[in-house]
């Protein structure tokens, strides 16, 4: 894990490249003002593919903006089996619920190459209460993980798999800003979809064989959108 802490917050427009949390959504509406309210670091983290954020039993002081790439939040149970229950990307806010108190609700993983700004929760509480701006913009956060539960619970997890397996592709490709997107393993697969791994696997097999989906290596691959919303219906 590669650590740089962020010394300016906000700077002149020439520097605004330099600054790892300008243009993140949390702090979208904030305004110079509010950035002096800051005292403690943000410090900019990338993480590899299987490294962790944070564990559920980790003191809850963090939250964390995704940069770039996609965290996993994970369910362990005492058998060692694991259920995914949320994707999140660029822009999202990872562990959200400790600014209401609460612990940690899951495990952070990185499913792919990752740059987060890990922000201190005190932080984010001190804004919050002393300017106004950044209000609407956690009230929009909570709306969002509000909306991306009701989607992973009514398209993730009920109906048969292959409508499963595709309604994640299609929100895969939606989370990527490129042509192709992130393609998970078949085991983290049916540990989002409620499948085995096998079914997970087979499905792929098929939406492959009908020339649906593209796999370009394990973890990346393309598809034809209107094709595979098409199989939907």
């Amino acid at each position: 894990m590669k650590i740089e802490v962020i010394n300016e917050v906000w700077g002149e427009l020439s520097k605004c490249e330099l600054c790892g949390i300008r243009d993140l959504v949390l702090f979208a509406d904030l305004k110079e003002e509010d950035f002096r309210l800051i005292h403690q670091p943000i410090v900019d983290l990338h993480f590899k593919p299987l490294q962790s954020l944070y564990r559920s039993d980790d003191s809850p002081d963090f939250v964390y903006t995704i940069r770039s790439g996609l965290v996993k939040l994970v369910n362990y149970s005492s058998d060692g089996r694991y259920r995914i229950v949320r994707l999140l990307g660029k822009g999202d806010l990872v562990g959200i619920e400790v600014l209401s108190g609460q612990p940690y609700a899951h495990s952070a993983e990185a499913l792919e190459p990752l740059a987060v700004c890990r922000i201190p929760v005190s932080e984010v509480l001190r804004i919050n209460q002393d300017s106004p701006r950044l209000h609407e913009q956690m009230l929009a956060r909570w709306q969002k993980i509000s909306s991306d539960a009701d989607y992973w619970i009514t398209e993730l997890s009920t109906g048969q798999a292959r409508q499963r397996v595709i309604h994640l592709l299609l929100h895969l490709a939606s989370l990527s800003d490129r042509d192709d997107f992130f393609l998970p393993s078949r085991e983290d697969m049916g540990a989002m979809l409620a499948i085995t791994t096998e079914t997970a696997s087979r499905m792929i097999s098929a939406l492959r064989s009908e020339g649906v989906l593209q796999v370009q290596d394990k973890s990346r691959a393309s598809a034809n959108l209107e094709q595979l919303r098409a199989l939907l219906t």
